[in-house]
């Protein structure tokens, strides 16, 4: 599992399912969870958003870790000592810290999280993990899934939402995925192309597993999936776990005493976080998920140009490869 690695050794737990609804979450320490997750997030490009939102959730996130504004502890310049935003311009600096200043003044760290998770589950990307394919005419793009249904983006734009009640199937064939859906009536196809047959295996098993969470209200109604209409050909899988309804419900009931919340300050060296990315990448699964150099595209400026398209963004966060960590636990999962 760790190759060369030696200890001691650096694990990395990722959240799989994000709530849909960040208000439900009932206890505190879930609630950090997933800010930090979303922080991440927000440092690999992952979070596409505007300007504005940009700032406002760089803010939050100084508020939460730094408190308050003081002119005694806080000189001039004092964001560009952290590393929030994969792209942190002057301009975006300056009106973070304008924020933090006017704005944000009295919330405890608790409170500036939450408002960042309140702005950060309205976002289209909120949750998606790209994966990168080509569509019928060759374009590069990234499909996801979300709590809403699955998402397919090019650029920085998202050109597809097929809400998990409308997809009838998902189904692959050596490197091409197909979504199955039907809108008033009609059914319709679409068909994307992945690098290799191991990569398309893997969006598909994603894919299974997020329509189970999200769309059915018990686990019981989960069936076993096949990728063929043949039987014993092709893979064969099944969603093991409580779906989002169950997990909700279950933490309605909790009833303990709300357990302690240990929190971390934000990072202030760059070559330490550098150091932190390595470990990370390190420790990639080895999915073929990256495209070829071939297919990388142009960065495209998105708003006032702080962020760019997740194709630009997630290779430079992941020269290994655009997944992340590998994923060992499910927030959700607790959601307490």
């Amino acid at each position: 599992m760790f190759g060369t690695a030696h200890p001691p050794y650096t694990m990395c737990f990722r959240v799989k399912f994000y709530p849909h609804e960040p208000l439900k979450i009932k206890e505190e320490l879930t609630r950090y969870l997933l800010y930090l997750q979303i922080k991440r997030d927000i440092f690999h490009g992952r979070l596409l958003c505007s300007f504005s939102d940009a700032a406002y959730l760089g803010a939050c996130i100084v508020q939460a870790e730094l408190g308050d504004y003081d002119p005694d502890e806080h000189p001039e310049n004092y964001i560009s000592e952290f590393e929030i935003f994969p792209k942190q311009s002057q301009k975006l600096e300056r009106k973070i810290v304008e924020i933090h200043k006017n704005e944000l003044r009295g919330q405890s760290p608790p409170v500036a999280e939450f408002n960042l998770l309140l702005k950060a589950h309205t976002l289209e990307t909120y949750g998606v993990d790209p994966h990168p394919c080509k569509d019928s005419t060759g374009t590069t793009t990234f499909l996801g899934f979300t709590a809403a249904g699955f998402v397919v983006f090019q650029g920085n734009k998202r050109i597809h939402l097929i809400k998990w009640s409308d997809v009838c199937k998902l189904k692959f064939e050596g490197k091409t995925f197909y979504v199955i859906g039907a809108q008033k009536e009609k059914k319709a196809m679409l068909a994307f192309h992945t690098s290799t047959p191991a990569a398309c295996k893997h969006l598909w098993k994603c894919g299974v597993e997020n329509q189970a969470f999200y769309k059915y209200a018990k686990s019981s109604q989960i069936k076993t999936v096949s990728s063929s209409k043949i039987f014993f050909k092709g893979s064969r899988f099944r969603y093991s776990g409580k779906v989002a309804k169950e997990v909700v419900e279950a933490s309605s009931k909790i009833q303990r005493e709300p357990p302690e919340v240990h929190r971390t300050s934000i990072t202030q060296s760059r070559s330490s976080h550098s150091l932190n990315k390595q470990l990370i990448i390190n420790m990639e699964p080895l999915q073929p998920l990256r495209p070829s150099p071939s297919e990388q595209e142009e960065e495209l400026p998105l708003g006032e140009g702080e962020y760019t398209s997740f194709q630009s963004l997630a290779l430079q966060a992941y020269p290994g490869g655009m997944r992340e960590a590998p994923t060992l636990g499910t927030l959700v999962n607790g959601l307490g």
